[in-house]
């Protein structure tokens, strides 16, 4: 059906795109100008097209030329409040804001898979669903996107749901990943405001104080993870904020931080919630302060079906040979918000390696760096890998009469 000379051939079309898109990132729910760019990039296909309503989304619906069910492809689009460091001729040109993770190489990819199979869609039995999603990062894009829609966008609820990730670093360049089961770790967070009494800081004892309590309580989760959690079922708390008064001789009334949350099961998530809740209510007993606990459950593990990643891996082996395809040994601790459609239906989530030949993947900048960089030459794969899961897990169905 669609031949590697296919996706190769949209190189330099799909470069173009995405360093457009590199010069003019955009964060959040509303991406104005790269949907602009999207929509431009899609035009003169034969595509069902239809725009988010609470955020900057593209739905694009390719109507296959045989009857069958249909299956939806997944590319985010948004950047981060991250100001580049690349030197790069098509660095961003907005301060503050840069791709530094690869949305623009997912939504260039994307793009070229709705090209490939637009042009072989007289063979495909069913249709494909293009999801062009905003706001992966903390903004939850995916459950608005699902929420208007997008599973349904072809007339009926999909069948399966594909996606990937390119990393800058640990896999090199154009190397294919998943595995079956858990793939990525589930995000939640928590913000925390201790509320003591202040005073001045010769006189500890006529004060509540907040920075005490607080401070215990950031060492005090890190024992207690340790202690209560299944070292086969790991957790991970973070604490990145901690704000607290403005001058040294003086006891602020209130302390606040803020941690994130990494877990890889529904257990050992609602065990943590637990945990952190119970922890800080007993040191802030214990200094004599109040607590306020904001604890937010934001995106769940990423999972993966063991047929999905078994037909995600053997499909990837198949196109690029099994010297670049390999199941990864343990979940990773990043989280994707593609969770939220792999919750509603089967699929699988892949990672593909984008990391320069001149650099080693071992020491490359990570994604979310200032100084992250991703090797162009790997869109006509992206491409060609999502097309053909889509095109494949048709024929599935179509052969076998029924889920695959």
């Amino acid at each position: 059906m669609i031949q590697h000379s296919d996706a190769a051939a949209l190189l330099d079309e799909l470069t173009d795109l995405r360093r457009r898109l590199h010069r003019d990132p955009e964060i959040g729910l509303h991406l104005p100008r790269t949907q602009e760019k999207v929509l431009s990039a899609l035009e003169g296909l034969p595509l069902e097209i239809t725009l988010g309503k609470d955020l900057s989304s593209v739905t694009a619906v390719l109507r296959g030329g045989r009857p069958g069910p249909a299956v939806l492809l997944r590319g985010d689009m948004d950047a981060l409040p991250v100001h580049e460091e690349t030197g790069l001729p098509y660095a961003s040109e907005n301060p503050g804001l840069m791709h530094a993770c690869g949305h623009d190489l997912h939504t260039a990819g994307l793009v070229g898979a709705a090209t490939l199979l637009a042009a072989h869609r007289h063979e495909l039995a069913g249709d494909v669903v293009f999801m062009f999603q905003p706001g992966e990062e903390g903004g939850g894009g995916a459950g608005v996107m699902i929420e208007e829609g997008v599973l349904d966008a072809a007339g009926e609820r999909v069948v399966a749901a594909y996606g990937l990730h390119v990393f800058s670093t640990q896999i090199p360049m154009g190397a294919v990943t998943t595995r079956s089961g858990t793939l990525l770790a589930a995000s939640d967070a928590f913000d925390v405001t201790v509320i003591g009494r202040g005073g001045h800081g010769s006189m500890p004892h006529l004060t509540r104080d907040p920075i005490a309590a607080a401070a215990e309580m950031v060492t005090a989760l890190q024992t207690r993870i340790a202690r209560e959690i299944d070292v086969q079922d790991p957790a991970v708390i973070t604490v990145g904020s901690f704000h607290a008064g403005d001058a040294r001789n003086v006891i602020p009334g209130t302390a606040e931080l803020g941690a994130t949350v990494r877990t890889y099961s529904e257990r050992t998530r609602d065990q943590v919630h637990a945990m952190v809740e119970r922890t800080l209510q007993g040191i802030a007993r214990a200094h004599g302060v109040d607590v306020r606990l904001d604890y937010t459950r934001q995106y769940p593990a990423t999972v993966n079906p063991a047929d999905q990643a078994a037909f995600a891996l053997e499909t990837a082996s198949e196109l690029f040979g099994p010297h670049r395809v390999f199941e990864a040994p343990r979940p990773v601790s990043g989280s994707e918000d593609f969770s939220f459609v792999l919750d509603a239906v089967p699929g699988a989530f892949l990672a593909v390696g984008a990391c320069p030949p001149d650099r080693d993947p071992a020491t490359a900048p990570v994604n979310h760096s200032p100084q992250a960089v991703y090797d162009d030459r790997v869109l006509p794969d992206q491409a060609l890998l999502l097309a053909t899961l889509a095109a494949r897990r048709l024929d599935r169905h179509t052969t076998a009469g029924g889920p695959a």
